[in-house]
């Protein structure tokens, strides 16, 4: 979820995500690779959690971000890149 984040996916813009030829965002949505197989899962595993409940900052915000009765900041929940905490490794 946090990668899916990272590269701008999210539960609105999954179905042209799918066409997109950058490397990363085929491996994972399952489109190329194997990456999910080899962890014992689909191919689509992330694409399915994508469209079921989004990326990570989707899931934040609606449960305890500025979407939610406690709107809470997301300070250091915030991705690396926009000066929080949270890093995932890439999916090679």
């Amino acid at each position: 979820m946090l990668i899916a984040e990272e590269l701008g996916l999210n539960a609105k813009n999954l179905g042209e995500a799918a066409t997109s030829d950058k490397p990363d965002v085929k491996r994972l949505l399952g489109t190329e690779g194997n990456y999910g197989e080899q962890l014992g899962l689909t191919k689509d595993w992330a694409t399915r959690i994508i469209k079921h409940v989004g990326n990570y900052g989707e899931v934040f915000e609606r449960n305890v971000g500025q979407g939610s009765q406690l709107k809470i900041a997301r300070g250091l929940n915030a991705l690396w890149t926009k000066g929080g905490l949270q890093y995932a490794p890439p999916i090679r």
